[in-house]
């Protein structure tokens, strides 16, 4: 509960509404209840907020009210901090409202949704070169976080197994994972979690703010259970180089006899890399990768409630993990974390792979990655912005080839690997020229204007760098990358001037943290948990 003084909104509700007679104080509004917008046309009264009301209204108020809430909601095709898509063809919503119904783990019942589960996985493992796709061993999960769980519990059974089979112990020291200090909070939840060390490895400006393979051998020992490698770095869209990390396992193994796999976390480049870059090698074609998870909802163009995790082959996913669900004389299997789920997402995903084929997945990744180039490169025009993210550059074998004969801008692959994502900051001029200027008006004055673009400060030992960042979906097109850069450009020429109304800004942050105790209803204080370690934990 907030101790310092605010005012409180319903206060000045309940006290500003018309008093039915002089004993209000029996009878006035009642804070903890909802007003229903519509009273003389539905004829409804006021309903409890936070308990469940004694009679209840008709389904199409209880719409109205619950619909005009949301309202109040930020726009999803507007929110330019998340990965998570927001937009699908009418077919597949028909699809997913037919099937809403529909539980995943039911195989008996709904054994043709459970073929399009397999299919799913089977097309995912061709995808990514598994070793045999009609054979692919994995499931699909509520998104890449439980994936992430999966993969790396997997990894920790067949180190305790390996251990025990040596005759070690696998309490002491106990197991540990080697993860990039940019990596997204739900990896590092899978070591709270599942009881594992967790050492995060420091990321650099050098190191393009990702792992760096070099660095991370320094962490990894007998008791490692395996190297988690992003495949695109929520800060940056980067992605870690996979294959380097696997031949500096290679040559530690053949010097010290231990084995040490890698899982990929391809949560978002899973469905962009195949596309954009084909010949880019960071796949099961990697023989020290053994797991690879992705999600659906982001650059798999699913909406929000689908990842996927795969294994190169049975043996890499333990027998403990694996339940036999014996049911009306029939066995199923299950090694998802979550027991039920809804079908309909996995439904929308095959949808998607059979609709767009490789041919529609590769044109969207190109579109996304050149309509990202472009507002990096407008972004640096200003002057006003550095960017590092580095989609918009070439690689060294580019920037020959076009001082040599020229080169096609077009092409994906003579820029550096990455998501379409864009991340940026006030330029070293820029803050020397105007220091009272603060980033985070930036992020405030867009969303004045409908947009949502995150600033959020860098991994443990770059803290002190902000950056702003934008996620290039698909329905980011070239029209509001336009207008976008036009509000940017506006909003950073308003803060320059000096009489502008936009410096009264410089006492945001003062208050923000005032809020009303309803709206903590529900919340844990602030230092209820352990302490941050760094890893990303916004939006993604």
């Amino acid at each position: 509960m907030s101790i310092s003084k605010h005012i409180d909104p319903e206060v000045l509700i309940r006290e500003g509404r018309d008093k039915r007679h002089a004993h209000h104080h029996l009878v006035g509004g009642d804070p903890s209840r909802v007003s229903h917008p519509y009273n003389a046309r539905y004829g409804t009264e006021s309903i409890p907020k936070f308990k469940i009301p004694p009679k209840g209204i008709t389904s199409e108020a209880a719409y109205q009210l619950i619909h005009d809430e949301l309202d109040l909601d930020g726009c999803p095709s507007l929110n330019l901090a998340s990965f998570v898509n927001t937009w699908m063809p009418e077919h597949a919503q028909k699809l997913m409202m037919e099937n809403l119904s529909k539980n995943l783990i039911d195989q008996d019942e709904y054994p043709m949704t459970q073929n399009i589960h397999m299919r799913c996985i089977s097309i995912i493992a061709n995808l990514w070169h598994a070793p045999s796709s009609h054979e692919a061993i994995g499931t699909a999960t509520t998104g890449s976080s439980e994936a992430i769980q999966l993969g790396g519990l997997a990894m920790k059974r067949i180190w305790q197994e390996r251990r025990k089979a040596e005759g070690k112990s696998i309490h002491e020291p106990g197991p540990n994972i080697v993860m990039g200090a940019n990596a997204q909070v739900a990896l590092e939840k899978f070591a709270r979690y599942f009881e594992v060390e967790c050492r995060l490895v420091p990321v650099s400006i050098n190191s393009k703010y990702r792992l760096d393979p070099k660095k991370a051998m320094e962490y990894v020992d007998e008791n490692t259970i395996g190297v988690y490698v992003i495949l695109g770095s929520t800060y940056t869209g980067h992605y870690e180089p996979v294959k380097e990390m696997a031949d500096l396992l290679d040559e530690y193994e053949e010097r010290t006899g231990h084995s040490v796999p890698i899982h990929v976390d391809a949560a978002s480049g899973g469905f962009v890399a195949p596309f954009a870059n084909p010949k880019l090698v960071w796949d099961f074609r990697i023989p020290r990768v053994v797991s690879i998870n992705t999600s659906g909802h982001k650059f798999g163009l699913s909406y929000v409630g689908v990842g996927w995790v795969i294994w190169r082959e049975k043996q890499y996913l333990p027998k403990d993990l694996i339940f036999e669900l014996h049911y009306l004389g029939s066995v199923e299997y299950s090694f998802s974390l979550n027991f039920s789920r809804p079908a309909h997402p996995i439904i929308a995903q095959y949808f998607n792979l059979i609709h767009l084929g490789s041919a529609g997945y590769r044109a969207i990744a190109l579109a996304d990655l050149k309509n990202a180039r472009l507002l990096s490169r407008a972004l640096e025009r200003t002057g006003w912005y550095t960017v590092l993210s580095d989609i918009h550059r070439f690689k060294s074998d580019g920037l020959l080839a076009k001082a040599v004969a020229g080169i096609d801008e077009e092409n994906a692959e003579v820029y550096e690997d990455g998501l379409p994502v864009v991340s940026f900051r006030f330029s070293d001029d820029f803050r020397q020229k105007y220091p009272e200027i603060e980033q985070r008006w930036i992020q405030v004055l867009l969303r004045a204007r409908g947009w949502i673009v995150p600033n959020y400060e860098l991994p443990p030992d770059l803290e002190m760098i902000q950056i702003l960042r934008v996620v290039v979906r698909e329905h980011v097109v070239e029209t509001l990358i336009d207008r976008l850069v036009a509000d940017i450009v506006e909003i950073t020429e308003d803060l320059i001037d000096r009489g502008s109304s936009a410096h009264a800004l410089d006492t945001l942050g003062k208050h923000h943290d005032r809020k009303t105790d309803h709206a903590n209803l529900g919340r844990m204080e602030k230092g209820s948990g352990a302490q941050s370690s760094g890893t990303y934990a916004k939006q993604c």
